[in-house]
C-alpha cells in the first residue's frame, strides 16, 4: 500500500510502500478514498507532544469501502461504505497494526489503504459522496458535539468560537442549528465570509464582551485564556484544542466559585454509532453544510503541499484523495 509516514518530526511526510500485514483479531482492512487533514496531524508533526512511536502513520479522519474483515468482526462486511474515525464507537478494538516497522494507531488514513479497529469504522449509505462523508471522521463530529454534548447550547445563547478552521466552522454551524445568538467568530486570519456561510453572525480578530459559552479551538495558551476571559458569569468554557505539554495556562479562578466552568472536550463526546447516521440525516434535508466546507483537494503524492496549505490557516477544510480519479 502507498503510505505517507511520519519519520521524523520537524520534517516532511515520507511516501513509500508498504506490505499489507494479515488481519487480526477484530481489525478491518479498508481501501481508503478520501481523507481530511486536521491540526493534529500538524501537531505531531511540529512536535507539539512527545512522539515514542516514530516511524508511524498518520491520519484520523476519513472514508472508504470495506475490503476485508478479521476474525470476531460483526459490525461490518466486505463492500460496505464507511467512515474512518478516531472517536471510539460500538465494536472489537483491536490490537493497533505493524507495518513492518512502522507503526499506526487504531485508525490510520493517510495511505490508499488502511487496517482500522473495528470500533474506529462506521458503515455509512452508499449514496453519500465519500469526500463529504470523511469529514464525518473528526470536524463535523467534533465541532457537532462541542454544541450539543459538551456545551448543551441553547436557543438564544451567545457564543464566541476562537479559531474558525475545521472544528471551529463546526462548531458555528451546530450552533446556528439550535438558534444561539449571537453567534461569533474569532480568528487572527479574516474568515468573515466562511463564517457567515456556516451561521455566524459577527466576526471579528480583536473580541470583545462577554458570552454565555466560549469555545477555543486552537490549542494556543493565550487564546485559551482570552477565550476564558471572555466567558460570561456562570457561563462555560471549553477548551477542544490540545496545548503544548511545557505550556500551561494562567488564569483567574475565583469566576470559577461564582459558576463559570471550564470543560475539556475529548472530540465532543461524540458516539459515533447514533451521531454519525444522524449528521447524514441532517446533511441530505439540506440543514447540514458539508460540500461547502472543503476549499482544498490534492492526491496523496502533494500531501507536503497539502500540509503546508493547512499550517497557513487560511483555509476551510483541505482533503486529500488516494485513488485515480
Amino acid at each position: 500500500m502507498k503510505a505517507a509516514i511520519l519519520v521524523k518530526q520537524h520534517e516532511p511526510l515520507l511516501l513509500g510502500n508498504l506490505e499489507i500485514p494479515e488481519l487480526q483479531v477484530g481489525q478491518v482492512l479498508v481501501k481508503v478514498y478520501y481523507s481530511g487533514i486536521c491540526g493534529k496531524q500538524v501537531d505531531e508533526m511540529e512536535g507539539k507532544q512527545p512522539d515514542k512511536f516514530l516511524p508511524h502513520l498518520l491520519g484520523h479522519e476519513g472514508s472508504g469501502v470495506v475490503v476485508e474483515v478479521g476474525a470476531g468482526v460483526r459490525k461490518v462486511k466486505k463492500g460496505d461504505t464507511v467512515v474512518l474515525h478516531w472517536m471510539k464507537g460500538s465494536g472489537i478494538d483491536s490490537e493497533p497494526p505493524r507495518f513492518g516497522k512502522v507503526s499506526a494507531g487504531w485508525v490510520t488514513t493517510f495511505s490508499d489503504y488502511t487496517i482500522a479497529s473495528e470500533n474506529r469504522v462506521t458503515k455509512i449509505p452508499d449514496d453519500i459522496p465519500l469526500d463529504v462523508a470523511c469529514l464525518l471522521g473528526c470536524a463535523v463530529t467534533t465541532g457537532l458535539g462541542i454544541v450539543f454534548n459538551n456545551a448543551n447550547l441553547k436557543p438564544g445563547q451567545s457564543i464566541a468560537v476562537f479559531g474558525c478552521g475545521g472544528v471551529g466552522l463546526n462548531v458555528i454551524q451546530g450552533a446556528k442549528l439550535v438558534n444561539a445568538y449571537p453567534v461569533v467568530g474569532v480568528d487572527i486570519k479574516d474568515k468573515s465570509e466562511l463564517v457567515r456561510r456556516f451561521g455566524g453572525n459577527e466576526f471579528t480578530t480583536k473580541i470583545q464582551g462577554q458570552y454565555e459559552v466560549t469555545v477555543d479551538t486552537t490549542g494556543i495558551n493565550r487564546v485559551r485564556e482570552q477565550a476564558y476571559e471572555h466567558t460570561a458569569k456562570g457561563g462555560k468554557c471549553i477548551f477542544a484544542g490540545v496545548p503544548r505539554s511545557t505550556e500551561k495556562i494562567c488564569i483567574d479562578s475565583y469566576p470559577i466559585h461564582a459558576g463559570t466552568q471550564i470543560i475539556g472536550s475529548h472530540g465532543g463526546a461524540t458516539n459515533p454509532d447514533i451521531d454519525i447516521p444522524r449528521y447524514i440525516g441532517l446533511y441530505k434535508r439540506g440543514l447540514l453544510k458539508l460540500d461547502e466546507q472543503i476549499t482544498h483537494r490534492f492526491p496523496l503524492e502533494r500531501i507536503n503541499e497539502a500540509i503546508e496549505v493547512v499550517r497557513s490557516g487560511e483555509i476551510g477544510r483541505c482533503i486529500i484523495w488516494m485513488q485515480s480519479q
